[in-house]
């Protein structure tokens, strides 16, 4: 598996508005998109912070706090590895991500490398 970085980082909390309020007011981050429950951050890199409120569908599985997303350059390989070791797989897969249990319990995912200008992975 390629891990290249810390691609993506979400947090299902209680206190969503206020933490969309934070990252927005004191962290400076800039906001790409919001509908009730549920807030995108871009990062200058590309990357994003999202924000769920516990009623918001389908993120119930974020039961631990934070979830790390790890960007890894094949996302199919690297998932293949992760069943290969063993590691339980948490909900269903999206078109460039897929959560998993660490051995520690917490929930964690693996994400896709952004497309580099002519929509090739980034080298």
């Amino acid at each position: 598996m390629d891990v290249m970085a810390l691609g993506w980082l979400g947090t299902r909390t209680p206190h969503a508005r206020a933490l969309a309020n934070f990252y927005a007011n004191v962290l400076g981050l800039r906001a790409t998109h919001t509908e009730p429950g549920f807030w995108v951050f871009t990062l200058p890199d590309g990357n994003n912070v999202e924000v769920f409120d516990p009623a918001y569908p389908g993120k119930a599985h974020f039961d631990t706090g934070p979830v790390a997303g790890f960007t890894v350059r094949d996302l199919p390989a690297a998932v293949a590895g992760l069943r290969a070791a063993g590691v339980e797989l948490v909900g269903g897969p999206g078109p460039t991500w897929q959560h998993f249990r660490g051995p520690d319990g917490n929930v964690y995912e693996l994400v896709a490398a952004l497309a580099a200008p002519g929509g090739s992975p980034p080298a």
